[in-house]
């Protein structure tokens, strides 16, 4: 990935996708603000949401013990993967000695996040996206530009031409009408879940007392998946996990109105192991950690690991809302993942390290964030990350030498008022009607955006010194 300004370039030039995208996002805040106004404890709710995940994470480890046992008990198996690389052999393991030609899928940021679909594709295995949303963008060969709706950034008419082009259940004309395209993605998928002898989804939440998998979603493709195929993996992150089924309370209410403005999600689907005759035969469970640990040990950053994937988030973001969510990376867009990706990472890559700049600090993300996770302290305390890995490196980045050099300039007064007289003798000399409008090399990135007024012919020392001796 390059850096976010630089990835953000073409979705800036967009102007379609960024007319869908704001139309999009502006209609999901509306729904989200009306339906967390409705409940009397919204607050207490967040607040109970909060205390519940705080816990969870400092107490981590047993309640993974605690699910593992549960799952094993309940006849499902028990995956632990340590990477992205752990995940995908696990998972393609698993299709392999099911003998699966073509896998059903149900929307997971988490295999997005491992690449499962490149891997079973290197391994001649069909992937089918049973999400609306993601079938678009695997249709279109596009990138998610949303965690909610992956393919907000299209409007009705693309997709239209698209479901003519890769859906033959569409026609050669379909009508860029709602319920004609969600009638044909039905008919084209519906054999597809009839044959898939696998099925690979993620998880909301999982219940550690029960071994319990919770799915929330709106269409009933997480549904068909988990009920008819054969074998059934699900790969989720160790931070999905929650103590108790009375914790399914809190999340229940939050979740729901915070991602599409619901009181209730049309599905939610919750399955424990396996139960002769009824579901698939075999249950595997694929634990991701992924960098989780390293963002846990993370003292401010844990509280980033709160997030349970509403989106709220990216539905008011200025930033996103005129980038979408490619310049994030293939995994977690918006601000969430300007704190998450740097968090699990690190920030020694030039992507990584520009996410936390990708924010104007005006704090509405925090304001509407269901687990009150304060994304922009957490924003904060990465870019302080971002400058002290630059310390530690052999040779300096340019900025990092140049503030050297004005360290060093301003620590001793006679440096100071010289550098102040000959700087200010080139400003004036480069500013035409009192701006400079380009600084000279390297300082021309400060005035790509903004012009410089030029200097007084005295400086505020000179002055004083002038007209009070």
């Amino acid at each position: 990935m390059p850096k976010f300004a630089t990835a953000a370039r073409s979705a800036l030039a967009d102007t379609r996708s960024r007319r869908n995208l704001r139309g999009a996002a502006a209609a999901l805040r509306e729904r989200e603000a009306a339906a967390a106004a409705e409940p009397a404890d919204w607050d207490d709710l967040r607040e109970a949401g909060r205390a519940i995940k705080d816990d969870t994470l400092l107490n981590l480890d047993t309640h993974l013990a605690e699910l593992e046992r549960a799952v094993t008990e309940a006849g499902g198996v028990v995956h632990w993967a340590a990477d992205a690389a752990e995940a995908r052999r696990v998972v393609t393991g698993l299709v392999r000695a099911a003998g699966a030609a073509e896998v059903v899928k149900a929307a997971s940021a988490t295999t997005r996040e491992i690449g499962l679909n490149d891997a079973l594709a290197r391994m001649g295995v069909t992937v089918r996206e049973t999400a609306v949303a993601d079938m678009i963008v695997q249709l279109g060969e596009d990138t998610p530009s949303h965690l909610l709706s992956p393919a907000a950034h299209r409007d009705r008419a693309e997709i239209g031409e698209l479901f003519g082009r890769a859906v033959p259940a569409a026609g050669p004309d379909p009508a860029a009408d709602p319920e004609a395209l969600a009638a044909a993605a039905r008919l084209h998928l519906r054999d597809r879940f009839l044959r898939a002898p696998v099925a690979v989804t993620g998880a909301n939440f999982l219940v550690a007392e029960s071994g319990t998998v919770v799915l929330l979603e709106s269409e009933g493709n997480g549904r068909m998946s988990l009920t008819i195929p054969e074998t059934l993996i699900t790969v989720a992150g160790i931070d999905k996990v929650v103590p108790a089924w009375d914790d399914m309370e809190v999340f229940l209410q939050l979740l729901p109105r915070s991602s599409t403005g619901d009181r209730m999600t049309p599905y939610v689907s919750s399955w424990t192991g396996v139960t002769p005759g009824d579901g698939p035969r075999a249950f595997h469970l694929v634990l991701l950690d992924n960098g989780r640990t390293k963002a846990l040990a993370d003292e401010t950053g844990r509280t980033a690991l709160r997030c349970i994937r509403c989106s709220a988030c990216l539905n008011v973001c200025p930033v996103y809302e005129r980038t979408g969510g490619t310049p994030y990376g293939p995994v977690h867009p918006g601000p969430i993942g300007a704190v998450l990706t740097p968090l699990m990472r690190g920030v020694e890559s030039a992507a990584n390290a520009s996410l936390p700049y990708a924010s104007t600090l005006c704090g509405a993300c925090a304001d509407v964030c269901p687990v009150l996770i304060d994304i922009p302290d957490v924003l904060v305390h990465l870019r302080g990350k971002v400058v002290e890995s630059r310390r530690r490196r052999p040779v300096p980045t340019p900025e990092m030498a140049l503030m050297r050099g004005l360290a060093w300039t301003m620590g001793d007064p006679r440096r100071y008022e010289a550098a102040l007289r000959r700087g200010t003798r080139w400003a004036r000399l480069l500013s035409r009607g009192g701006r400079i409008r380009r600084l000279p090399g390297l300082l021309g990135k400060w005035t790509e955006a903004r012009d410089l007024p030029a200097p007084p012919a005295e400086s505020f020392r000179a002055w004083w010194d002038r007209t009070r001796t």
